[in-house]
């Protein structure tokens, strides 16, 4: 598999899940730094819609890259930690700005 890198959107299989988590193949913003990504055999990911969103920023984010086969949406609060097993083929890339607002987002729903 290609290197998993800060900025990639990827597939990824939430296959088997427990309780009220999503399920299915979903697409995913890889938030985390590529070496945190290849030495600890799991990412830090938000989910991705392609639904427009009620909520604003901090909740959501609308992307504006333009290589995404679809508009969608950045779900900021639906932040997971994935196993690299899971992540599949990509689906585009953001840029910095876009994962510097997806990160100020998260900063404050944390408070932080």
């Amino acid at each position: 598999m290609a290197r998993i890198l800060r900025g990639d959107v990827r597939w990824a299989d939430l296959n088997p899940v427990r309780g009220h988590e999503q399920a299915g193949l979903r697409p995913f913003l890889i938030l985390s730094h590529d070496i945190f990504n290849e030495r600890s055999g799991t990412v830090i990911a938000v989910a991705l819609t392609s639904q427009p969103q009620q909520a604003g920023f901090p909740l959501t984010l609308e992307l504006t890259t333009s290589n995404l086969p679809k508009q969608s949406w950045v779900k900021i609060s639906q932040i997971r930690t994935l196993s690299v097993e899971r992540i599949g083929k990509s689906i585009g890339r953001v840029s910095p700005e876009e994962i510097e607002q997806v990160v100020d987002g998260l900063n404050e729903i944390l408070g932080a």
